[in-house]
């Protein structure tokens, strides 16, 4: 999509031109994962697919809102906006026109048509997206300089009081700040962050398996319970520690023996993937590609192994992967028990991974997947 299609699909929703466009990202997670809510490291990256929204401003308080996508429409009116969780797009837009209210922006109406082309249902934050966007042109729209953090946690309370989703921070946070051509490390306490370059020979191939399967919610819940029940077992040896993130490898490795297994599994993989992000991050400095390859093989067999969220697709597809040409890294990425792959492709081999990659999984899953393939892209903005 662009900037004209934007302006096209306002006009024949409206019958005019709108002000203003703005846009933002979907993303992926290179490398941290299950360490957002252990106060931990993350480094995600925003992707070419994105949610487009163009606006003109309104005399009154009241938003008319089309879904490009689904060719729906929906009245909004900022002084009563309505209640949340009604399981419909608007929560989002309602949500976070709200949040941004409550934050002391006063919103001007307007009308707004929006549309985008982030895949559904694989993983890659098409919601955060449409948040972004759609938070960018609501504040372009009213005159209001855009603060790009609290912008992202006026999305993330959206998806909390309105959508109903307990996300962490990650997914705004990189659609609103991400940069072309960079990964995102994210330290998800303080939300202190660095930008890091990547080669320009590199290309991100997101793999969908195809699959998503159904213990995922509450294993999730399992899996955060393990963690503090880890923090707390831990804390009367090392009294100063608030979360995981806090636990140095070498304590991990003096005190784990006073833990049951399987949470010692659990909080060793969270302990060492913060410690992989740290030194990916190096690695990228340095442009060190077998060791990107290295700690993206050892986060999947973690996630894999100790935290237990992999499954035989996510595993398929990272064995496929890791076989097929100009592969630097392959690893699962998200929440686990199926959803996506993220890999790291040398540029000028990306259509070969790829077919590789799709005739492999099909051979030996029966599952067609799903393969998008990505520079790393900016983050949200208003677009001339």
């Amino acid at each position: 999509m662009h900037r004209a299609q934007a302006v096209a699909g306002f006009q024949r929703a409206f019958g005019y031109a709108p002000t203003l466009v703005a846009q933002a990202p979907g993303r992926v997670n290179l490398i941290g994962e299950h360490t957002d809510y252990n106060d931990g490291f993350v480094m995600p990256v925003a992707i070419e697919f994105a949610t487009w929204s163009a606006i003109a401003p309104r005399p009154d308080r009241r938003l008319l809102v089309f879904a490009g996508n689904k060719s729906e429409k929906l009245e909004i009116h900022l002084d009563s906006p309505g209640t949340p969780l009604q399981k419909h797009w608007g929560d989002y837009v309602r949500g976070v026109a709200v949040e941004l209210e409550k934050d002391g922006f006063h919103l001007r109406g307007a009308d707004l048509w929006f549309a985008g082309n982030v895949p559904d249902g694989a993983g890659v934050s098409s919601s955060a997206a449409l948040e972004m966007s759609v938070g960018t042109a609501l504040l372009a729209n009213s005159g209001i300089p855009i603060d790009r953090i609290r912008l992202a946690k006026a999305g993330q309370r959206a998806e909390h009081h309105y959508a109903g989703t307990k996300c962490g921070i990650m997914d705004q946070f990189i659609s609103a700040n991400g940069k072309a051509g960079h990964a995102l490390m994210l330290d998800c306490r303080s939300l202190q962050f660095q930008l890091l370059p990547i080669p320009d020979t590199l290309s991100l191939v997101i793999c969908d398996t195809g699959v998503k399967h159904q213990l995922a919610g509450g294993e999730y819940n399992i899996r955060r319970a393990q963690c503090e029940e880890g923090v707390e077992t831990l804390k009367h040896v090392l009294p100063e520690i608030r979360a995981l993130r806090d636990v140095t490898s070498a304590a991990f490795e003096t005190h784990a023996h006073r833990l049951p297994d399987v949470v010692r599994r659990r909080c060793r993989h969270v302990i060492l993937e913060n410690d992989r992000v740290a030194q990916f991050a190096e690695a990228l400095k340095h442009h060190d590609l077998p060791a990107l390859g290295k700690l993206m093989a050892a986060s999947h067999n973690s996630l894999r192994d100790d935290y237990e969220v992999s499954c035989i697709e996510l595993d398929t597809m990272v064995a496929c992967a890791r076989r097929a040409p100009g592969v630097v890294g392959a690893r699962m990425t998200g929440g686990g028990f199926g959803g996506c792959t993220v890999n790291l492709v040398h540029t000028d081999k990306a259509a070969e991974f790829q077919a590789s990659v799709a005739s492999a999984y099909h051979t030996a899953t029966g599952h067609h997947a799903r393969l998008f393939l990505s520079a790393a892209a900016p983050g949200a903005g208003v677009v001339v």
